[in-house]
């Protein structure tokens, strides 16, 4: 399944709200540096749809606040 993802980064409570069908905004308690927030986001996806983080990957927008996110279920 092809999700689009816009994250908000630095959040002080971390959520994960659909958005729309296929679309979600996702709030990261990580810092968009060296990669930590994508990295916090996949665990958070990976938790909300009940799959391994193995399972999830970014496929566009690794350096951008709207993502396409893969998740293999």
């Amino acid at each position: 399944m092809k999700i689009n993802v816009r994250v908000t980064p630095n959040a002080r409570v971390p959520t994960v709200a659909k958005a729309s069908e296929g679309s979600y905004n996702v709030k990261v308690n990580a810092p968009a540096r060296e990669g930590k927030a994508n990295e916090r986001l996949i665990e958070m996806l990976a938790e909300h749809f009940n799959a391994p983080k193995s399972r999830v990957r970014i496929l566009k927008g690794h350096n951008s606040r709207n993502k396409v996110i893969e998740i293999l279920v």
